[in-house]
């Protein structure tokens, strides 16, 4: 089997996140994209179409990671990816302090400038995006997006799919729901409820999703 790694996504997120892989002493091999991806990213060669993750795997690949900020399109490709028997790897900056008693699932992205403190738990396939802090027992869903800057207080729970946009702030004891989307700049001082999308100081539900 094949060590280098095979990168899904061809985009700002994944150059990113190629960056990351290679101070971790990681090989990348090539990119996969879309239609519409450039011929290269980073110099690594982009093959376009979802299909080059059977044909890879048929070549010895075996190991993945999943570089695309959309919490739904990297939820969709992760499934696929462990179908047809990919191990997910994580991509974590030796620039982020993460504590000893947290735990990461696979597949996720902790990007430099992040800190993650006690006995908190993150969920598979979620970012962790740059400078963002994750306070002490907090429960971060699967394929959750923390964009760069967002600050968590302690005890803080956030469920699957959910997005909190950049510069973010949540106090203590707050739970959010599964496929919420909080906006940019918010402050979230009470629960949010499943399925809406949330905004302004304090954050307050303007669109519940279908």
């Amino acid at each position: 089997m094949k060590k280098n790694i095979v990168v899904m996504g061809a985009g700002g997120h994944a150059k990113v996140c190629i960056e990351l892989l290679r101070t971790m002493g990681e090989n990348v091999a090539c990119c996969i994209g879309g239609p519409d991806s450039p011929p290269t990213c980073l110099y690594l060669p982009v093959l376009k179409g979802d299909e080059n993750l059977a044909l890879l795997r048929s070549q010895g690949y075996s190991r993945l990671f999943i570089a695309i900020g959309s919490n739904k399109i990297r939820g969709r490709l992760g499934a696929l990816a462990l179908e047809q028997g990919y191990q997910l790897i994580n991509a974590i900056s030796p620039h982020a302090v993460i504590s000893p008693s947290a735990r990461l699932g696979f597949g996720v992205a902790v990007m430099a400038g992040v800190v993650i403190n006690a006995e908190t738990r993150i969920g598979h396939l979620s970012i962790i995006n740059t400078s963002a802090s994750v306070d002490h027992d907090c429960q971060i869903g699967q394929v959750v997006h923390i964009a760069p800057q967002c600050a968590l207080s302690g005890n803080v729970a956030v469920g699957n799919y959910s997005f909190l946009g950049i510069g973010s702030k949540v106090i203590p004891d707050v739970n959010i729901g599964e496929n919420v989307m909080i906006g940019a700049g918010s402050v979230v001082i009470s629960h949010i409820e499943t399925g809406v999308t949330a905004m302004g100081v304090p954050a307050k539900r303007v669109i519940l999703h279908p």
